[in-house]
């Protein structure tokens, strides 16, 4: 059996992914900077060989944001080269609102991968659960405090082991081939009803202030992330305070055939695995 590339195979997605693979006896290759399987970075083409040797399929993520166009342009030369390898089916971890944006950074990526000559999938998540317990959020849930220019605007956010199994599934089966999954929640919810539920479930204090967009870039900016990122990062969380991409989509259903995990049940197994204990409890 040929191996299952995982591009950021020790992140939020990928690591599921792979776990998943694994315990079914599936080939896997995790690809990451640090604690993959074999070092990777979609910056140093020197690495996508030795990534690609032996792989069939491959998931495809590109980390971080870019609003240049030479960073947008990585994740295609790299389906190049993985068709050029003998990769012959790809499952793309992409974002809401390609279709409406011709400047979305993760245009050129999708257009590659649709163009690509072999078999391939597309996942459109929303706003992750797990972005409040393992990554950009979790220090304001943990202080008290998260700010973010989001107002009383509603998402739904979509579990990340939702999307780990409809990509494993889609890495797998022959049937989702060609298709495009919108991936969210069961209902959409504001920032504020979000931390509300943790804030109950935690029985500490977490509340949501808004902050105007320009503060939030000066802020981002003052923390080192550059301008442009930050820029782009702030049109992101603005799009849910104006009411964008909050509708909720049936891609988790279609896929699996079962509906898609509510942020209830993300939140009360979040407690209960203690990751929002104050750090000294944990």
């Amino acid at each position: 059996m040929q191996n299952i590339l995982i591009l950021g195979g020790t992140g939020k997605t990928g690591r599921r992914i792979a776990r998943r693979l694994k315990s079914s006896g599936r080939p896997v290759r995790t690809a990451s900077r640090t604690g993959g399987d074999v070092s990777f970075d979609l910056d140093d083409p020197a690495t996508w060989g030795p990534a690609l040797d032996g792989v069939g399929t491959a998931y495809l993520m590109t980390p971080g944001l870019q609003p240049s166009a030479e960073g947008q342009a990585r994740l295609p030369r790299f389906v190049a080269q993985a068709v050029a390898a003998g990769v012959g089916r790809l499952v793309l971890l992409s974002a809401p609102g390609v279709d409406a944006d011709d400047r979305h950074p993760l245009k050129p990526a999708e257009r590659a991968v649709r163009d690509s000559g072999v078999e391939w999938t597309i996942l459109r998540p929303t706003w992750f659960s797990q972005n409040f317990s393992e990554a950009f959020w979790l220090r304001g849930v943990l202080e008290g405090s998260l700010y973010l220019p989001t107002g009383d605007g509603r998402t739904p956010f979509v579990d990340a082991d939702d999307i780990a199994e409809v990509a494993v599934s889609a890495l797998t089966d022959d049937r989702h081939a060609g298709r495009l999954y919108e991936l969210t929640g069961p209902r959409a919810i504001s920032v504020g009803e979000a931390t509300g539920l943790i804030a109950e479930a935690t029985g500490r204090t977490v509340r949501h202030v808004d902050v105007a967009p320009e503060v939030f870039v000066e802020r981002q900016v003052a923390g080192g992330v550059p301008a442009d990122v930050a820029r782009l990062l702030t049109g992101l969380l603005t799009a849910v305070r104006d009411g964008r991409h909050a509708e909720v989509a049936d891609g988790v259903e279609r896929a699996l055939g079962r509906p898609a995990r509510r942020f209830e049940d993300y939140v009360t197994e979040t407690a209960a695995a203690g990751l929002w204990d104050p750090p000294g409890n944990r």
